[in-house]
């Protein structure tokens, strides 16, 4: 997998395989599928600096699996997945 360092107050994730049956034990398409909004932390950005010149420090960190906005961020292929370079305020929480 090819590398790719976001820039600024932006992350890198990757969109976790969602649930292929349903509550009710029926098997989805693909056409029939949400997005999931869980996703893992690849690679944090460069960082930031608020309007005093102070560095902000990152909530998340590489490895964490965090829930995301459903249509947040751009998506980009990387070795052959899809991975989405997000703000770091479209991530919704920490799952844990």
């Amino acid at each position: 997998m090819a590398n790719i360092k976001p820039l600024g107050q932006r992350v890198l994730v990757k969109r976790l395989e969602a649930d292929t049956i349903s509550a009710g034990g029926i098997v989805l398409p693909d056409s029939a599928k949400e997005k999931p909004q869980e996703a893992e932390v690849l690679s944090l950005g460069t960082g930031g600096k608020d309007d005093k010149g102070v560095t902000i420090e990152f909530t998340v960190k590489v490895g964490d699996k965090v829930l995301i906005s459903k249509y947040g961020g751009t998506e980009v292929k990387l070795g052959g997945e899809e991975v989405l370079i997000i703000n770091e305020s479209d991530i919704l929480g920490i799952v844990g």
